[in-house]
């Protein structure tokens, strides 16, 4: 199924990525606060479930052997990744016009949800800026490191999830994030442990 995934048009799968944001456009035109915040709300589940995705590609290879679904993920990663930051700009957007002024966006900065909320959104500027092929290209062996800060992005979105009103987020975010974290400590043993028993049982 996921081989003929494969061949399928990319602009097929934007679009798919594009429907939870059909029902999130209406508050927008609206004046009613309370719309605002359902998107607040669902923009940024969305974005931390596209980046879990997006991250999750890599350690399913390892895990299956390079399956099929593996395979399909890892092509199309990038794909999850930019969703994944325009939720997020979605989600800061709506934020923004929900709280209406400056100065209340500037003292809100300081709680801790908040601050590794911002940083996080921070990070993801630079890691969608550079998702494309001409970056690749033009950035070389310095692509990927810089991708690496998706982990700190990955960290913050948790955190920021996980103490927004006073610590009530931490259920959801560890539904969300426990799949990733699995699946990274079993890129960590593959990697690191696993090659390094190998290494020492042909040393013996």
């Amino acid at each position: 199924m996921f081989a003929r995934l494969a061949l399928l048009n990319p602009y097929w799968l934007w679009a798919v990525l594009s429907l939870p944001a059909l029902g999130m456009i209406a508050p927008f035109f609206g004046e009613e606060t309370r719309a605002l915040r359902g998107v607040i709300h669902g923009s940024g589940e969305f974005a931390a479930r596209f980046m879990i995705i997006s991250m999750m590609a890599t350690p399913l290879m390892m895990l299956t052997r390079g399956g099929s679904f593996a395979r399909w993920l890892k092509g199309n990663r990038r794909y999850f990744g930019v969703a994944a930051f325009a939720y997020a700009a979605l989600h800061v957007l709506a934020y923004v016009m929900a709280e209406g002024t400056f100065a209340r966006i500037l003292a809100e900065a300081s709680r801790f949800d908040m601050a590794v909320g911002w940083l996080a959104f921070a990070i993801f500027i630079p890691l969608a800026a550079t998702s494309m092929d001409y970056a690749v290209r033009r950035m070389g062996r310095w692509w990927k490191p810089l991708q690496r800060w998706t982990y700190g992005a990955a960290v913050l979105t948790l955190l920021h999830w996980a103490s927004l009103h006073d610590w009530g987020g931490w259920a959801p975010a560890a539904v969300h994030f426990a799949p990733l974290a699995a699946l990274t400590i079993y890129r960590m043993w593959w990697t690191y442990f696993r090659k390094r028993h190998v290494n020492a049982a042909l040393a013996a």
